[in-house]
């Protein structure tokens, strides 16, 4: 990808939203083997309710369309109605396995959490001679983040909408941190608006690579998507839910100008110039797309794509930062971002 955002690229090994989304460079080596479902808690009782799987057929209570919604890292995802009262519902198919039940697990305990994607019920269910876990869920209609700019045509995009959106994104992150879970990938696919109306919501979704993390029991496993890797997950070290706030940056940057700080021009999904960039946190703030953008929205980013997880900015310091929870001060400059991400619509298809 160029600095002005064309990209020339077709990875074969990037993640998209339609599932091919890699657990680059090194298997899962993380114990799962040993996960059970509910997960046993050695603390306190959590203060979300149980989860109760049901075993009668999903499909007494909800009629299944062949619908296709989307593809999330472990699972497809329907279309499906309730039959008692009609809701549009979206159903995540998912194998059974150790790591399905551990991504419903988490999702399920944030998932009353605000701008998260809620759950609504889970079954347990034959597929196909496989046991399944059916995981019925609340159905965003309003789409894709980036989508949803694309499609504003003349309609500018300003800064002080980008202190709303990531103010949003925010407040979910900080709700996952607080429980301390890690998501580990936060990108822009993975940021749904609930409808299509003005005052919709934007919610948090696809919890497949989503694994609590402590001091005592920090990330080993490099599971990513190319553009939003943290630098340390890259390298193989072991990490903590720090590599969600480098992702966090990078989806302002993109926010903010309409292309990403980090990328390949050799049409791999992630090439060794882009590592080394990444690893030593190189990007810049071209113009003319940067020009206008805010200092204070330029330090922040710096912040949030410090190399260092120990000197990166934590999520509480983000939340208390004044270009997020002071909006409605930050100025409302029209942005070059619909502009290049409209240009640019079939070659971020690519890159999902």
């Amino acid at each position: 990808m160029l600095r002005n955002g064309k990209i020339k690229e077709e990875p074969e090994t990037e993640p998209s939203s339609r599932g091919e989304r890699a657990e680059t460079e090194q298997p899962e080596t993380e114990r799962d083997s040993g996960t059970h479902f509910p997960m046993p808690n050695p603390s306190p009782a959590p203060l979300h309710p149980k989860l109760e799987i049901k075993r009668n057929a999903v499909t007494d209570d909800y009629k299944v369309s062949t619908q296709v919604l989307g593809l999330g890292i472990n699972g497809k995802v329907l279309e499906c109605f309730n039959k008692k009262t009609s809701e549009k519902c979206a159903l995540k198919i998912l194998y059974d396995s150790p790591k399905a039940r551990r991504e419903v697990e988490l999702h399920w305990r944030v998932s009353s959490g605000p701008h998260i994607v809620r759950i609504l019920s889970l079954y347990e269910n034959m597929h196909h001679g496989k046991k399944c876990l059916l995981i019925v869920m609340e159905c965003m209609e309003g789409g894709e983040l980036f989508s949803r700019i694309q499609a504003r045509g003349d309609q500018a995009f300003t800064e002080r909408e980008g202190s709303e959106i990531m103010r949003d994104i925010g407040t979910a992150i900080e709700y996952l941190h607080n429980m301390d879970i890690a998501h580990r990938d936060i990108k822009p696919e993975n940021l749904l608006y609930n409808s299509k109306d003005s005052n919709c919501v934007l919610k948090l979704t696809d919890f497949g690579f989503a694994k609590e993390t402590t001091l005592h029991n920090p990330l080993q496993t490099p599971c990513y998507t190319p553009y939003y890797v943290a630098p340390e997950v890259l390298s193989l070290e072991k990490y903590d839910k720090s590599c969600d706030m480098w992702s966090l940056g990078v989806i302002m940057y993109i926010l903010l100008c309409g292309f990403p700080p980090f990328y390949s021009n050799t049409g791999q999904a992630i090439s060794p110039g882009m590592k080394r960039r990444i690893r030593m946190g190189q990007y810049e703030f071209p113009n003319p797309e940067w020009a206008e953008v805010s200092e204070e929205a330029k330090q922040l980013i710096n912040q949030l794509l410090k190399t260092d997880p120990n000197e990166r900015m934590t999520i509480s310091q983000f939340m208390n930062h004044p270009w997020i929870n002071q909006s409605m001060v930050v100025p409302p400059t029209p942005l070059h971002t619909t502009r290049v991400l409209t240009e640019d619509r079939e070659l971020w298809d690519e890159v999902k």
